[in-house]
């Protein structure tokens, strides 16, 4: 009996012990991460040089399309359009001298995806822009937009895309006739669900032949195991389908493919990059804009998966300075946590090594 309690306790003892490892590594792991900056989420177009300064002037007007689906089918999980994608090529676009509109299927409110982890000085302007608000909250119904009246399109993503983009037939037309008048059409993450069911007037699919990205399968099955039963497709199987060349990158990191006026994005991380291709496409070169945290974090992610820890931390030394905008940890943090989840264990704790050093450096920098 006495061997028994004996066994006993020091079992209690290892949970007792694990508990506690599991606790302080977490503890240790959020001391990592910066604390929220809460005077972000006051920022305002004046603060904002980029938006601010240097005014080009009037171009013409881009139609920003997103989502009025609030669920995933019978899921039960609730979705809608992605705020940063949108306000990301929004500001983009106004920056660049061309009026927005923006419309959704059934116009009015349409449904919103805010992820506080995501959100920068760009988004919450955004939520404080007067002007942006009203036009969000008055989207104009696809059925009254009249194509002639825009340069450009420009698709945001939000899962809700997914359901109500691909038979939309005013979408379609729109798409269409755009796009046949050599005009830019773009979409990124969950947005190219917009272009998998248009057919040209010669009867061809859009994106037959056409390089394109999109959400991948390996994204979407990642987050949302029953996605295939969920959704009415994946959207890199529909592109596949319809004859697209998929381009394909890393997960959750930006891929732009860019084919004569089609142009799409991977994921959201792919928003700046897409939205300032476009006004390339449309015969301007992009005004100056400092890159941010997050795609310097982008930027390391990929280094470190093609030369390796040595050389990705070489690239935070570089990106930490005066000059630069820094490096966002919670970036390359939640991309350690997505190495988890891939069982990659290696991974984790070398990611988790970059988010320390990343720290260090910040450190350093504040003390020149």
């Amino acid at each position: 009996m006495f061997k028994k309690y004996r066994v006993l306790k020091w079992i209690l003892i290892c949970v007792l012990s694990f508990i506690v490892l599991v606790v302080s590594f977490g503890f240790w792991f959020m001391s990592l991460l910066p604390p929220k900056n809460t005077a972000l989420e006051t920022s305002q177009l004046k603060d904002l040089p980029y938006l601010s300064e240097a005014i080009v002037p009037y171009r013409g007007k881009i139609l920003a399309v997103v989502t009025s689906t609030a669920a995933m089918g019978n899921s039960g999980k609730n979705t809608g359009y992605e705020l940063t994608e949108l306000a990301r090529a929004y500001y983009v676009f106004t920056a660049n001298g061309f009026e927005v509109d923006v419309a959704s299927p059934l116009g009015g409110k349409p449904p919103v995806v805010i992820d506080d982890d995501d959100m920068g000085a760009f988004d919450f302007a955004f939520l404080n822009d007067s002007i942006a608000q009203y036009k969000t909250n008055h989207t104009i119904p696809m059925s009254d937009v009249v194509a002639e009246d825009y340069e450009a399109v420009f698709f945001a993503g939000g899962k809700g895309a997914m359901f109500d983009f691909p038979d939309n037939k005013d979408i379609q037309r729109l798409v269409r006739q755009l796009y046949q008048a050599n005009k830019v059409v773009g979409a990124v993450c969950h947005g190219p669900a917009a272009l998998v069911n248009v057919k040209l007037d010669n009867g061809r699919s859009l994106i037959a032949n056409k390089k394109v990205s999109g959400f991948t399968n390996e994204e979407e099955l990642l987050l949302i195991k029953e996605a295939r039963s969920i959704f009415p497709f994946l959207l890199q199987d529909k592109m596949l389908a319809q004859g697209a060349q998929f381009n394909e990158g890393a997960m959750y990191l930006e891929k732009v493919s860019h084919d004569a006026n089609l142009i799409t994005g991977q994921n959201p991380w792919s928003t700046w990059r897409l939205a300032e291709t476009m006004i390339q496409q449309l015969g301007y070169t992009p005004k100056y804009r400092a890159i941010t945290a997050e795609e310097n974090a982008a930027k390391v992610l990929s280094v470190y998966a093609s030369h390796g820890k040595a050389r990705a931390k070489e690239l935070i030394s570089t990106l930490t300075n005066k000059e630069q905008q820094g490096v966002d940890r919670v970036l390359l943090a939640q991309h350690s946590i997505l190495a988890v989840m891939k069982g990659e264990v290696g991974n984790f704790f070398k990611l988790i090594g970059l988010v320390s050093y990343a720290k260090k450096q910040a450190a350093r920098a504040a003390k020149i």
